[in-house]
Formats: structure tokens, C-alpha cells, sequence
């Protein structure tokens, strides 16, 4: 479990790497063993936007897995995800697509374990924290104030995924960033977006990163960077959102956890779960 205040509490394993918390994960230190959990249910979300009001638009395309109450969620590149992946993860156990040859089915996979074991409480150090509901970019920018509020003060912030929501929220505190994305492109003020993180790490004083760097195998060295200098790392997170809370005394600094269902599907109410950073 975790305490109060999102950080470890002595019950729950140290972990230090993506890797040590699978292995973990297996040795069963946290709770249910992933050889006995069957995962019912596959299926993956496809979404489309361009919010009123913005020059440009996005897709996104995420894996989920049901397994008991919990659902565990990783994106992907749109289009990537072959049909057969599904048909891989349903009746599978925990264990057996711990060994999956994708990693998005891999993360996927120990996110909706670790949701079963570890959800989004007080006792596990969650605060959660109401989205009001409004049209998308409403509750987009709500959410950007809620992850942005996670992060101390910076000069300088690397934002690993670009999302112009938060790079408006950063702009309204007069705080610089350096946005970065795989895609590449421009934000919505025309800025270029630079595609290799670790280059711009060391010229900045503050990480901003998505859960996606999970799935894609960078989150890593974000975390060894974060880890070995002292920086603050933020985690917003839809893709392992329950992975990154463990991280928490690793590197990470806060995490802002969005579960599935997403704040994109649909404009009621919702709710986010923030770890660690201020209260």
C-alpha cells in the first residue's frame, strides 16, 4: 500500500526499473499471483479530435484489458495493433502476456494487474481530483491544470508527448518548455517539435513526460536521468496510469493517473488521481 502522502508505504517493494517491477510482479510481492489472473476482455479505443478553436487535430488508438474490475490501457501508434493481438490477450493469464512479444500488450497487461492489486485510493495514496464536465476542450484544459499543478517550480520543462493543452497551461504560468515528440510537427504557436528527449534532458531543469513512453521503451532512461540528478519527473498518465504510481520513490515525482474511461469519451464529470507533488 501507499501512505497519505503517494509515496511507498514500507509493505510495497522498492523498485527501481521497469524490469525489477515485473520481476516483482511475479515473485507475487504484491498481492495475487498473475499465473491464476486470467484476463476476460480486449479491445481497443479509437479516437479522432480537433478541438473548436485549434489549428490542428490528432488521433489516438489505445490497448485495454479487463481483468476482474480493473482495466489496464497502453497507446499505440494508430493503425499498428493487428487484430490478432486481441485475440492473443483474451483467456490469456497476466503472466503469460507478461511474455508477449509487443510491448504495448506487455504494458497493458502489468497496468491491469497492478489496477486489480493496487486501484486508485486514499489507501494507496491517491487524491483524486474532479474533472467538470464541458465540451473536450474544456475538460482537456482542466485536466492540463490538474497535471500541470503537479509540477514544482521550473525554468526550463521538457514535455515528452505534446499536448497543447498543457503547453498552454505551462504558457499561462510564463514557464519555458522544450516540447518533444516522436511525431515531431509544431504546437499550436508554431513551435518545433524535437523527437529525441534524451538530447534536450540536460538543458532542462524539469520533466513533463506521458505514460505513453512506456509503451514506446523510453521511460526508462527518463527515469535513470531523473533518478541520478535530483529533477523533478511528472507522469501524466492514461497509458499505466497504475505502473507509474510505483515508481514514485525511483525518480518519479508526481503522477497525474487517468484510468479508462478516458476524459475524451465522453464531457460528464470525471475524475483524475494525483501521486506525490503538492497538496
Amino acid at each position: 500500500m501507499r501512505t497519505a502522502t503517494g509515496h511507498p508505504a514500507r509493505s510495497e517493494p522498492a523498485v527501481r526499473t521497469v524490469d525489477g517491477l515485473v520481476t516483482a510482479v511475479r515473485a507475487g510481492s504484491y498481492g495475487d499471483d498473475p499465473a491464476g489472473q486470467r484476463v476476460a476482455l480486449a479491445f481497443t479505443t479509437s479516437q479522432a479530435v480537433r478541438h473548436a478553436g485549434r489549428a490542428t487535430g490528432y488521433r489516438n488508438e489505445v490497448l485495454s484489458l479487463r481483468l476482474h474490475a480493473a482495466v489496464g490501457s497502453c497507446a499505440v501508434e494508430p493503425g499498428t495493433l493487428g487484430p490478432a493481438a486481441l485475440d492473443d490477450c483474451v483467456g490469456a493469464t497476466v503472466a503469460e502476456l507478461l511474455d508477449h512479444p509487443l510491448l504495448p500488450v506487455r504494458v497493458a497487461a502489468l497496468d491491469a494487474y497492478l489496477m486489480h492489486v493496487r486501484p486508485h485510493t486514499p489507501e494507496h495514496g491517491a487524491r483524486p481530483r474532479a474533472l467538470p464536465p464541458g465540451s473536450s476542450l474544456e475538460r482537456s484544459r482542466a485536466r492540463a491544470r490538474a497535471v500541470v499543478d503537479l509540477l514544482p517550480a521550473a525554468e526550463r520543462v521538457l514535455v515528452v508527448g505534446v499536448v497543447n493543452s498543457l503547453l498552454e497551461r505551462l504558457r499561462a504560468r510564463s514557464t519555458a518548455y522544450v516540447p518533444c515528440d516522436l511525431k515531431g510537427g509544431s504546437t499550436e504557436w508554431g513551435e518545433p517539435v524535437r523527437t529525441d528527449a534524451l538530447a534536450e534532458l540536460a538543458d532542462c531543469d524539469a520533466v513533463l513526460a506521458s505514460g505513453m513512453t512506456l509503451g514506446n521503451g523510453t521511460f526508462q532512461s527518463l527515469l535513470d536521468h531523473a533518478d541520478a540528478t535530483g529533477k523533478p519527473l511528472v507522469m501524466f498518465a492514461q497509458t499505466g496510469s497504475a505502473v507509474l504510481p510505483r515508481f514514485l520513490d525511483a525518480g518519479v515525482t508526481a503522477v497525474s493517473a487517468e484510468p479508462y474511461p478516458f476524459f475524451w469519451l465522453d464531457g460528464g464529470p470525471g475524475v483524475i488521481h494525483c501521486y506525490g507533488g503538492p497538496r
